[in-house]
């Protein structure tokens, strides 16, 4: 795929919808089959509320890190805000510690720029209104201290690295594909994303035939026999 393709436009926006009816087990299964294994990010990213629902973008990358700086405000965290579009999930890198990357405010001004949804190395708080605006939000944990004087944004639209399931790390690129849901969150290499989405959709329709006929009466020895393991 090599990123040739607008997040925005027409194809963007029906692959990130078709991304939205498949799940994060069956896209990392077929990631593993296709020789990308670790590309499931650590089990503390989690949604924020619980039931804020499935995330799904292309990576727009935001990178920080902890410094301390005076002033009321972080010019360059706006800058990389403006810069978001339509079908894009912010994607924020930099461990923070403690302090809070996005609130409500940033949250808003994202979605009204047709943000998806954000995925973030760090903390989140005003999650109440958050809520309200139906904007997907997973971090790896909540906070109400403010990132102002102690988390610095240093670029966006860079690779990135958060942590791992499987490694110690994986890389975001801009345009990859972050894909969150109740299990969890992975990452699906840009220039693969398209192969990865078919093989999901075939893979989930199996999954909908062995339920049905597990419903319906055949054993559990049956089905893998006729369908093999899945």
């Amino acid at each position: 795929m090599g990123m040739q393709l607008d997040p925005a436009g027409p194809e963007g926006e029906a692959i990130r919808q078709r991304y939205l009816k498949v799940d994060t087990a069956t896209v990392a299964d077929v990631l593993d089959v296709m020789g990308h294994p670790n590309q499931g990010l650590a089990p503390t990213f989690a949604s924020y509320p619980p039931d804020a629902g499935k995330l799904a973008g292309w990576a727009y990358t935001i990178c920080g890190e902890m410094r301390r700086y005076r002033g009321s405000g972080d010019p360059d965290k706006m800058k990389a805000v403006d810069g978001i579009r339509s079908g894009e999930v912010s994607v924020w890198a930099g461990a923070g510690k403690g302090v809070c990357f996005f609130g409500e405010l940033i949250a808003l001004g994202m979605k009204v720029r047709g943000c998806a949804g954000a995925l973030i190395d760090g903390g989140i708080r005003d999650i109440d209104w958050i809520a309200r605006q139906k904007f997907p939000v997973y971090a790896r944990y909540r906070t109400p201290v403010q990132s102002i004087g102690r988390w610095k944004v240093t670029g966006w639209q860079v690779p990135v690295r958060l942590p791992g399931a499987t490694s110690r790390h994986v890389t975001v690129n801009p345009g990859d594909f972050v894909l969150a849901d109740i299990d969890g969150a992975i990452v699906v290499p840009a220039k693969i994303v398209r192969k990865v989405l078919a093989d999901a959709e075939r893979l989930t329709a199996t999954e909908i035939s062995i339920r049905a006929e597990l419903d319906a009466g055949a054993t559990l020895e049956l089905v893998l026999d006729k369908y093999g393991h899945v």
